[in-house]
């Protein structure tokens, strides 16, 4: 059974003194795409890639990885560069047919264990959360609305048309201080990737990283992040 990777003292009490909570969607609230599901998105981003007759834009690992936001990030890396001559509506399409996908996806998205629990005791507290992801917001809101945590978050802010802002740009960090009124002391970012590390860092914010597996917490910790837990076990004792 997975346990915290380090006492979580430090954690909660950063948690205590935050105005703000700012969740990453896939990993802290949700597995989105668990066990490799992604890859069919992603294959589907290909088809519509080489069907523009751009396959060249993709690197021998693009055209094989299961992150469809590399293909996404691929393709609009080759438009901004010129390296793709011209658009023709090509990023749009792979952006909406990603939506697509996590929209589905949010539907029977496995939720993290304990985390309806820590948002609503921090929303319990008059703590303001938002959910600031790479994914489209409408599949963060829909998974927030079937599991009835919607109504505990002030915004939900996801991926724009610039793709080029997505973290670990910190853009989406950005936008939800602004909505939610809060200076970047006030806040604290709860993320499982080197992209939230990075876009946390960038923004000023606090940073815990939620780390479900070995793999996770050496990433978190190789990016920067000094507190990471395994669960939210420790976050949500009595005395926190």
């Amino acid at each position: 059974m997975d346990v915290d990777v380090l006492d979580p003292t430090d954690a909660r009490t950063l948690l205590a003194g935050a105005r703000g909570v700012l969740f990453d969607f896939d990993g802290p609230l949700c597995r989105l795409f668990p066990r490799g599901s992604s890859r069919e998105v992603a294959d589907a981003l290909r088809l519509l890639v080489a069907g523009a007759g751009a396959r060249n834009v993709l690197t021998e690992g693009e055209r094989d990885d299961k992150d469809p936001h590399v293909v996404l990030r691929a393709v609009h890396r080759a438009v901004r560069t010129g390296r793709l001559g011209r658009d023709d509506g090509l990023v749009g399409a792979l952006e909406a047919r990603v939506t697509e996908g996590e929209i589905l996806a949010a539907g029977r998205a496995e939720p993290t264990p304990d985390a309806a629990r820590l948002i609503s005791r921090l929303a319990a507290r008059g703590v303001r959360l938002a959910v600031v992801t790479n994914n489209s917001a409408r599949a963060a809101s829909a998974f927030l609305e079937a599991h009835g945590l919607r109504g505990c978050f002030d915004v939900v802010h996801g991926r724009t048309r610039d793709v080029d802002r997505m973290k670990p740009h910190p853009d989406v960090v950005n936008r939800a201080l602004r909505s939610l009124g809060l200076r970047r002391g006030d806040a604290v970012m709860i993320g499982d990737s080197p992209a939230d590390v990075g876009a946390a860092r960038r923004a000023g914010v606090g940073f815990i990283g939620y780390g479900r597996n070995a793999d996770k917490e050496t990433r978190l910790r190789g990016a920067g992040a000094t507190l990471v837990v395994r669960s939210y076990a420790g976050l949500l004792e009595e005395n926190a």
